[in-house]
Formats: structure tokens, sequence, C-alpha cells
């Protein structure tokens, strides 16, 4: 009895000491090269999702509250590459810190780094992204107190868009959802994103549309779209369907005693093309005079506007169609005003070079782009989300 303790005894003391010598080997080779600086964005972990090629289909996607595709469905989302200048920008741009959601500020830039990461996640399917996404939407609550609607409609499309992608849980999505609704109807500096939307006929009131659709179509709430629809509709430049907005200067309106948001088809004035440009924001370069004073508004006014019809489009609304085409033409007029007078007219160096991609995919024209696209205010990535 007692030789075999002690035999025992040294069998376990060689295991012992063979265990140590296998753990510095390959603690020793796993550590070899900690110190050598990354080559590109981490691998993703393919064990988690399958092969990246073939990533998990909708159902596994949104772990939580199922995607609407208010704005890209995932069935779309898995038909895009994961290779070239597009998804490598959102890809880095996904791997690095969103930052601290504050819709307070209409120029912080978390929003559209969040949906980077449920774009990622909803290719991929990698786990880490979508946590990020939900932890952000999570934060990004009332946030927009102490600020405005021009903040708000700015900031918050890009994370219900996000939340839709990547679906969240069933407690938060209570908590996201409530507080989506009460954003439409909050009071920030005096107006509400209804109001705004319904009352300025400009980049405030398209970012505030754009944003009021996001959350109407992720709400389900097809009365409260009917009415983003009207309202953008009449902007657009059906006056039949509305017409209640506060207008500014009116020298750039075809008609000064009908005035609209995009001048229709044709409309000339002083012997000069006025097509397709968007009034109110046009005066803010000043009065009507060829050439135009320089302004980006008109730019920053079609940002919100595409959002508008994306997702109305998305719904089931031929917005793209409506008025004679009305966001091709306006985007015609600004690319006609930088060939005539001033490159700057064009979206290079701005915000808005989100904008080409989604006419270009939507009106199968063949409007200069920028690759990759410089990140917008409301909306950002539709270089590879709505690549042709």
């Amino acid at each position: 009895m007692g030789r075999n303790k002690h035999v025992f005894e040294r069998s376990r003391i060689v295991q012992s000491m063979f265990g140590l010598v296998l753990v510095f080997l390959f603690g020793a080779a796993s550590c070899g090269d900690s110190t050598a600086p990354p080559t590109g964005p981490p691998p993703i972990d393919e064990s988690a999702v399958g092969s990246e090629s073939h990533p998990p289909d909708s159902k596994d996607l949104a772990g939580g509250r199922p995607t609407r595709g208010i704005w890209i469905t995932l069935d779309e989302i898995r038909a895009l590459p994961t290779s070239g200048r597009a998804w490598d920008a959102l890809r880095a741009q996904a791997d690095r810190s969103a930052g601290t959601p504050d819709l307070s500020n209409q120029d912080q830039m978390n929003n559209v780094y969040v949906l980077s990461k449920a774009l990622v996640y909803a290719r991929t399917g990698v786990q880490r992204y979508r946590t990020e996404v939900r932890q952000n939407c999570m934060r990004a609550i009332n946030t927009e107190l102490g600020g405005e609607t021009l903040a708000l409609g700015r900031e918050l499309a890009a994370y219900v868009i996000a939340a839709d992608l990547v679906g969240l849980e069933p407690s938060e999505d209570v908590a996201f959802s409530a507080w989506l609704r009460r954003t439409l109807t909050e009071t920030l500096a005096g107006r509400t994103l209804r109001s705004t939307h319904e009352d300025r006929p400009n980049n405030w009131g398209t970012m505030a549309g754009g944003s009021r659709a996001a959350v109407a179509a992720y709400l389900g709430d097809r009365t409260e779209l009917a009415r983003v629809a009207q309202v953008f509709k009449g902007w657009l430049g059906d006056r039949s369907s509305y017409a209640r907005f506060r207008w500014g200067e009116l020298s750039w309106q075809s008609d000064a005693s009908r005035p609209v948001g995009i001048n229709p088809r044709g409309a000339m004035k002083q012997g000069y093309s006025i097509d397709g440009l968007l009034p109110d924001d046009m005066r803010r370069g000043g009065s009507f005079r060829f050439p135009p004073g320089t302004t980006n508004y008109p730019w920053e006014g079609l940002a919100g506007a595409v959002v508008q019809a994306e997702i109305l489009h998305r719904a089931g609304y031929p917005a793209w169609e409506w008025q004679n085409q009305a966001l091709r033409r306006a985007v015609e007029s600004l690319y006609s005003l930088s060939r005539r007078y001033s490159s700057s007219w064009w979206v290079n160096g701005s915000d808005e070079q989100f904008i080409p991609w989604m006419v270009n995919k939507r009106y199968r024209t063949q409007y200069p782009v920028n690759l990759p696209a410089r990140l917008g205010k409301i909306m950002a990535w539709t270089d590879w989300t709505h690549s042709r």
C-alpha cells in the first residue's frame, strides 16, 4: 500500500511537470506576436456565425424584435459584398468606439457610427456588434432633452434603423418604442418633431420628417406614416396634399402665390431654369439672382427628403416618383449649377455624399459619387447599401 502511494505521487509530479512544459511551449507560441501592430480590422469570429459568405438567415439575425426592413431588409444585406472600399470603410468604423449618444447635439456622429455596427452585424451575425447597438440605443433615450428639433431630426433616424436591423430584446424594445412615441410630440425649444415637419419647409422640416418616418415605420403606425406621406408629397409640390408650411423669403419660388419645397418641372424665372431648386433653402444663399449665392442648405434639405422617400418607398408609397420625380430633378438642378458656375454646388467635401448613391439606385442615373462616401448627418453607408 505504501509503495503504491509513492508510485502514485511520483506519477502526479511527472504529469504536473509535463503540463507545465506544455503551458510554457503553447503560451510562448501564442504570445510571440502580441506586440505586432494590427494590419486591419479584427477577424470575424466565424465560429459564432458560420462562413462569412453564408450569414445566418433573418430569424437568427434579429435576436429579439423581428426586423421590419424599414430601410433595408436582411435578405438584401446578405447579398451585399464583404470586400471593396465601401465595405472596408463600414467595417473599420464598426470596429471603433461609437462614443456616447447625445441627440441634443446636432453635429454628433454617434448615430451613423452605431448604424455601421448594425449593418456589419446584419451581414455577419457577430454578436458583439449587436450588443453595442443595443447598448447605444438604450443610452440614447432622453438625450434629446434640452436640444432642438433640428438635432433630433438629424440624429434619431439612424438609431431607429439600427435598432430595426439588430432586433432589440423585448424589455429593451418596450422602453425604446415608448421613447420613440414620445419623441413625436415632446416639446424641444418650442417645437415638436411633428410640428417641425409640418411647419418648416427647409432642412429643419425634411430632417424632422426623415426621423418621423423612421419612428412611424418602426412602430408600425400606418396612420402616422400616412401623415408623413401626405406632408412630404405636399412639400414636393402637390399643394392639394398639404400646403400649410410657413415660408421664408419667396424670390426663389416659381410661383410666390403657391410656394412649394421643390420647384415644378419646367419652371423658369427671368430666363433662367429654376426647375428642381429648393426655394426655401436656396434663399439661405441670398435672394434670387444668377449666379446664385452659394449655400449648402439645398443638399441638407435633400438629405432629410431622400430618407423620407426611401422609408415611404419601403412602406409601399411611390414617393420617388411623386411630382415628376422631384428628387431626381432637385439633384439635377444642383449638378447643373456645379457645371455652370462652381463645383461648390456639388457634394464634394460635404456631408451629403450619401445622396447620389440613393438617387442613382432609385432612378438608374449616373451622377458622380464619392467612394467611400463621407458620412452624413442623418444617414450614411449608402455606398454599400444602395450601390447599383
